[in-house]
């Protein structure tokens, strides 16, 4: 189960029409990517990455991807929300290692 952050629900508005992607990493991190249409025909997104205990450990909302797709926003987004997971994890592993 995920812990959502502020960030999340701030964000969250079930009667927006949304897609979403979820995955989970090697190392047991999930990412969670959604995005939607807002009332006024903007595409936003939101990534979340959460740890194998499911706590949240990065969250952010993006309100404005102008003249862009959901597909492509989503495409966007999960690559990112990788490339944060990866960097969160070599971090870890080089603040262990300095000990």
């Amino acid at each position: 189960m995920r812990l959502r952050g502020d960030i999340f629900w701030e964000w969250a508005d079930p009667e927006l029409h949304s897609r979403t992607h979820d995955e989970t990493l090697n190392d047991g991190t999930h990412i969670d990517v959604q995005v939607r249409l807002s009332r006024n025909g903007e595409t936003q997104m939101f990534i979340g990455i959460y740890g194998p205990d499911g706590m949240a450990l990065y969250e952010e909302a993006d309100d404005s991807h102008p003249r862009e797709s959901m597909t492509r926003a989503l495409a966007w987004g999960v690559g990112r929300a990788r490339q944060l997971a990866a960097a969160g994890r070599s971090s870890t592993r080089r603040a262990a290692s300095s000990k």
